[in-house]
């Protein structure tokens, strides 16, 4: 027996050595690379024609990463709050066993009063037995303890849910701010090159003749200095236009080198002003924005682990009932049926509630801190979403009025240039004042498209209308945000989606998860 205990010990000491882990290939590794690569547009529907502002939503709506990672967190806290309604169920477990021995189980009884053998040996046990049963119990305690967890797990689930509402949010936003760029950029990129090239040719001819001492000196090099300066604004802003393509891209989840064009909207589009007062928008807002439902949560969860601490100091009542049967034929009843009920109290949770309770008491306090920490950023971001809108609308009334204006200019130094009454100089620098005008419209323009969105991701506003649910294919959702926002650009600040998440304070174990791809959450319609 000794030489088999130390074999077996050899053999756990042998196996745990073999389960050392050993690094990834540099094959492996490649392999992994590539099958990644090749996923991550994997079963998108193919780019035909260009894109538009609703498309891109829908593309990222659709295929954006961040937001399927948010989606499948969502859906695994679900899943867990699912398993734990199990554990509010009673426990059924089935038991079965076989036993044999090479002799008989036999044994003798001696007298405790004269220390005799008084029985000669005998067995009331087969040498090969077969017994089962099954028996179902249920523990009052463990019974409230999990209803409790199950309710922490609802809350939990809604937690997640509000934070890939507020992932959507921000990405519909993030879009919105790129794709008005990127258009931008598409608008002014031929001009800028067409400039820059022109720029560049003016520098070296000026740079020819000062070498060649044809032209007064600090004339000369003012206007190269010049140039340049133009040369290294019409790059700079190449550069900023055009990482917002690639910013889009990678929103859309389109890999990366594949070319794209977008549609590029005109800038006759009225300017409208804010329908709600900054009463009614801060209401909405709290109502709305999943930072402030996801504090509602979290003090509810709060309040259910005081619960729970206090359910952990009770004693525990189990109650029990089975079946048995046993082959052994000794018995005089082979077959039979049991009941039973037994108390269990760990004395030691009794001292430890107070401060398990002090705890959780504690962290509630905190998350209603932190509720109203959060509740002000909302208040905040509101007022600064309102005003940065209002301001934007009188800059891009001033920066359309400037474009236009340049644009007068232009054509009257294009037509003094015909004749020689102007030099080159001057309508090159025209040229730029043009192109910067039209840059700086744009670039409040797409401030102003951002600033429409930010105040429906401050009002808390889905992005997308409740008819969706993410399986649709690209142009069907892109048609419903089409109207959806469409109508919301006619009246910022009140228009709004369809929402379908229940109220914090109406969770309970009644709450049915969510089946589709995607679920707007809920609010009432504010008055206009």
């Amino acid at each position: 027996m000794r030489n088999y205990l130390m074999m077996g010990a050899a053999a756990l000491v042998l196996t745990g050595c073999v389960s050392a882990p050993t690094p990834m290939s540099d094959m492996e590794t490649r392999a992994h690379a590539q099958s990644v690569m090749t996923d991550v547009a994997a079963g998108q529907e193919p780019i035909s024609g260009t894109i538009d502002l609703y498309e891109a939503m829908a593309r990222a709506l659709k295929y954006n990463l961040d937001h399927r990672v948010a989606m499948m967190e969502s859906d695994l806290a679900q899943r867990d709050f699912d398993l734990s309604r199990h554990d509010l169920l009673p426990q059924l477990v089935a038991n079965a066993g076989y036993y044999s021995r090479n002799n008989e189980n036999g044994s003798s009884s001696r007298s405790l009063i004269s220390g005799r053998q008084s029985l000669e040996p005998s067995t009331s046990t087969e040498k090969n037995v077969l017994d089962a049963d099954l028996t179902a119990s249920w523990n009052v305690l463990d019974f409230g303890l999990s209803y409790v967890r199950a309710q922490q797990l609802g809350n939990e689930a809604m937690v997640i849910e509000e934070r890939r509402r507020k992932a959507i949010i921000d990405i519909m936003e993030d879009v919105h701010r790129a794709y008005w760029r990127a258009a931008s950029a598409q608008r002014l990129s031929a001009r800028l090159g067409s400039l820059e090239t022109e720029v560049r040719s003016a520098f070296d001819n000026s740079r020819a003749l000062y070498s060649a001492r044809r032209t007064a000196p600090m004339p000369a090099l003012s206007y190269q200095r010049e140039l340049n300066d133009i040369t290294a604004q019409a790059q700079k802003m190449q550069r900023e236009l055009s990482l917002a393509k690639l910013e889009l891209g990678g929103l859309m989840n389109i890999p990366a080198g594949q070319e794209f064009s977008l549609s590029v909207p005109s800038h006759n589009q009225s300017i409208r002003r804010l329908a709600l007062s900054l009463d009614d928008m801060v209401g909405t807002a709290m109502r709305n924005r999943p930072e402030v439902r996801e504090s509602a949560y979290l003090i509810e969860i709060g309040e259910q682990e005081m619960k729970k601490a206090v359910l952990e100091s009770l004693p525990g009542v189990q109650v029990f009932a089975g079946v048995n049967t046993n082959s052994n034929d000794f018995l005089y009843n082979s077959d039979w049926a049991g009941i039973g009920a037994k108390a269990g109290w760990n004395l030691m949770n009794v001292f430890s509630m107070g401060d398990r309770k002090a705890r959780a008491a504690g962290q509630t306090r905190l998350e209603r801190e932190k509720a109203l920490a959060t509740a002000m950023a909302v208040m905040t971001q509101v007022n600064v979403a309102r005003a940065r809108y209002m301001f934007l609308t009188s800059e891009y009334d001033t920066a359309s009025q400037g474009a236009m204006v340049q644009s007068d200019i232009m054509a009257q130094v294009d037509a003094q240039r015909q004749t020689s009454a102007v030099s080159l100089q001057t309508q090159v620098r025209e040229k730029m004042n043009t192109i910067l005008s039209e840059a700086r419209r744009d670039s409040i323009h797409a401030d102003l498209q951002e600033a429409s969105a930010k105040i429906y991701t401050a009002l808390g506003y889905d992005p997308y209308a409740a008819d969706i649910d993410g399986t649709e294919s690209v142009s069907t959702i892109a048609q419903s945000l089409k109207v959806l926002w469409t109508e919301r650009s006619r009246n910022p600040g009140m228009q709004m989606a369809s929402l379908r998440v229940k109220n914090p304070t109406e969770i309970d174990l009644s709450w049915t998860p969510r089946t589709t791809a995607l679920t707007p959450a809920p609010s009432s319609t504010p008055s206009p």
